[in-house]
């Protein structure tokens, strides 16, 4: 087989017009960015559907292309690759004759795959392409299937919820088909993007849900009787203690998928049926973004950068949990970082690793909270601080002596909007004439839904439900509005990926003077409006014109009291 021939896809995907030239090179520098495929990348750009790509993808490689979504598999066949391999390297195995294994392959240049797959199967093998995202539905479906099957048949022992005793835990943990489905969990939430796993027990049944793109999500679930057994070998790889079942706990693991390392944070606490696990996904690949990948508009990021170049004051992050804004202000850091400058943080937990920046996790059970940790921070002749979150009266206070001594301090909170962090600041117990003083900049930050680039197309909405996020009947008829279908490719929601709406207050002297008069949040949003504030739901409404996610998703994650401004 010719696996390098002499023109490229994207020559051929321009020969057919799938594409222009002008396309072709504006995907060859996002490509040089992420460092993805051309095709994969011109997919996600919009420019191209998956499959015109896999079309000129398999002329290219000389491989025959192949419809997975009536295809039935032997389990015998799949029992020659590993699940863990097939969904790391997005391969399904499909036939078996004369030692040769066909696989369905995503990624025909992957060769390493290819090599692999040859050693563990002792065999020839003979590729034929297929749609990623119809392989990963065949994985997961065709595996659970198996693995199901394999627990149905074999004697495995599972004892109730009360029965078990610690060597029983850790023999169950131990057991091939358990240590399997935990791995094929956790693959299968990388591959599927999601952000938490949750495993929840009930009555009658073990419900494991995925959160993709901000929504849970229900998958494919085991029996509830292996839920004492799963919940075992979670507990082991994250060194908490499975002899405790009756008081919550926390671990972390670490593990690596297709060349990336994926940390979790494991929670657990104990139910009416059982304990519930949730695990948060970690990825630092996809987690540390730059300020331009975060989705401000031109206007306000340039504000943004003006902000934390600032040499000192206080800058706030707000917004509900899930929101984006650790993530904002690790693109800060990230943005402002210098040799010639220390910075200190203080998180619960430090979830991401920063290179040059010293980062302290807070340890309540030993007297290290964010107020203790800050007093000795301000000690270290730090230049940049970001506190995890301002909790309590203690660390504002901490907080803005901190910003009037010289230092660039970076918190969040949990307020609806951006006028709202200052009631809320002020209702903590700090002094107006200190708020006024030290505060210089708030952010209030929601994430929104972006319509799947494969399945996305013209919709009309009805002027009412317009008029309800502002938007006029003007506006609406020279806008194209789009929602996504539903695919195979966003599982079938109409959504991919997720962009931030941000509403940004800067402190400027009439807001001060309204600060020290304890004016209402209400009347310091209105002035922030009228000095060219934008907020979250007229970002929203940008969105929604634009074509980029849809009426319902800015309604759902903007409040509405922003409706009335």
């Amino acid at each position: 087989m010719d696996i390098l021939p002499q023109t490229s896809l994207g020559e051929i995907l321009a020969s057919r017009g799938y594409i222009t030239p002008e396309q072709l090179q504006q995907g060859l520098v996002e490509q040089k960015r992420t460092g993805k495929r051309i095709g994969e990348t011109l997919v996600s750009l919009g420019y191209l559907r998956e499959s015109e790509m896999l079309s000129c993808l398999a002329e290219r490689m000389g491989l025959p292309l192949v419809n997975l979504a009536d295809r039935v598999v032997d389990p015998a066949v799949l029992g020659r690759v590993p699940s863990e391999f097939a969904l790391s390297h997005h391969v399904l195995p499909l036939a078996s004759s004369d030692h040769t294994l066909t696989v369905a392959i995503a990624d025909p240049l992957d060769l390493d795959a290819l090599d692999d797959l040859q050693l563990l199967t002792d065999g020839a093998v003979e590729p034929v392409l297929a749609s990623p995202s119809e392989i990963r539905r065949a994985i997961e479906q065709f595996y659970m299937t198996k693995m199901m099957q394999d627990i149905s048949e074999q004697d495995v022992e599972i004892l109730s919820e009360e029965g078990y005793e610690i060597a029983d835990l850790q023999r169950m943990a131990r057991e091939e088909l358990v240590i399997q489905l935990v791995n094929i969990t956790l693959q299968q939430a990388i591959q599927d993007r999601a952000t938490d796993i949750h495993i929840e027990p009930f009555e009658k049944e073990l419900r494991i849900r995925y959160r993709i793109d901000g929504v849970l999500q229900e998958v494919s679930s085991p029996p509830k009787r292996l839920h004492p057994a799963i919940v075992s070998r979670i507990k082991i790889l994250s060194d908490m203690n499975i002899a405790e079942r009756r008081l919550p706990q926390d671990g972390r693991m670490r593990l690596r998928s297709g060349g990336r390392q994926i940390d979790l944070r494991v929670s657990t606490i104990p139910t009416l049926f059982g304990e519930s696990v949730v695990m948060r996904l970690l990825d630092r690949a996809t987690a540390l973004l730059g300020l331009e990948d975060l989705g401000m508009r031109a206007e306000s990021l340039d504000r943004f950068r003006r902000l934390i170049r600032m040499p000192h004051g206080i800058i706030l992050v707000t917004g509900p949990t899930g929101s984006g804004k650790t993530t904002s202000l690790n693109a800060a850091l990230i943005e402002i970082y210098s040799p010639e400058k220390k910075i200190i943080t203080i998180e619960d937990p430090v979830e991401y690793q920063l290179n040059g920046v010293n980062q302290i996790q807070v340890r309540p059970n030993i007297g290290l909270s964010f107020a203790s940790g800050l007093r000795h921070i301000v000690r270290q002749d730090p230049d940049i601080i970001m506190v995890g979150e301002i909790r309590d009266s203690e660390t504002v206070d901490i907080a803005i002596h901190a910003a009037l001594t010289g230092h660039l301090v970076f918190s969040t909170l949990h307020t609806n909007d951006a006028a709202g962090a200052i009631s809320r600041l002020l209702d903590m117990g700090a002094e107006p004439y200190l708020v006024a003083s030290s505060l210089i900049g708030v952010v209030a930050q929601r994430l929104v839904r972006l319509n799947c680039p494969r399945c996305s197309a013209p919709v009309q909405e009805p002027f009412e439900a317009l008029q309800e996020a502002g938007i006029s009947p003007l506006e609406a008829e020279g806008a194209r509005l789009m929602a996504g279908q539903k695919c195979e490719e966003c599982k079938y929601t109409g959504y991919r990926g997720r962009s931030g709406l941000f509403e940004m207050l800067v402190i400027d002297d009439a807001l001060r003077q309204m600060v020290m008069a304890r004016k209402p949040s209400l009347e310091i949003r209105q002035y922030g409006i009228q000095q060219g504030m934008s907020t979250l739901l007229m970002e929203g409404r940008e969105r929604i014109l634009t074509g980029k996610t849809t009426l319902q998703e800015v309604l759902r994650v903007c409040q509405r009291e922003e409706f009335d401004v």
